[in-house]
């Protein structure tokens, strides 16, 4: 019993260093790109990439100040993620304060046009 309990502790340990380790070396754009990437997030069935495959189409959402997406008008960048994650993915929207969404917009954002953006780890 004592040793699991030591085990237990040593794996809460490592995860938790693990996982600021992946923030600290990480930028909001590099994890963006995994989320952008990854079929699972928000509960969807198909990564973001699935439609904009590297990114293509989203070059200068940064500089828009409104979106339609699924014949529907979105007021902010945010607005138009979690539209694009419930129509197309058929996830659950997200809140759009949390980390994952600054992390989705700071993605986004880095595509724009002349931008160079590098490859994220991790997927």
């Amino acid at each position: 019993m004592r040793y699991a309990k030591i085990m237990m502790i040593s794996l809460m340990a490592f995860c938790m260093v693990s996982a600021v380790a992946f923030a600290k070396h990480h930028t909001p754009e590099d994890r963006g790109k995994i989320l952008f990437n990854d079929a699972k997030f928000a509960g969807g069935s198909k990564a973001c990439n699935s439609c904009h495959a590297d990114g293509k189409g989203l070059e200068n959402a940064a500089d828009k100040k409104e979106f339609k997406v699924a014949g529907k008008t979105q007021k902010s960048l945010e607005e138009a993620v979690n539209a694009c994650i419930v129509n197309a993915n058929k996830g659950k929207a997200i809140d759009a304060k949390s980390d994952q969404m600054k992390e989705m917009v700071a993605y986004i954002k880095s595509l724009k046009k002349g931008k160079a953006t590098k490859p994220a780890a991790g997927y």
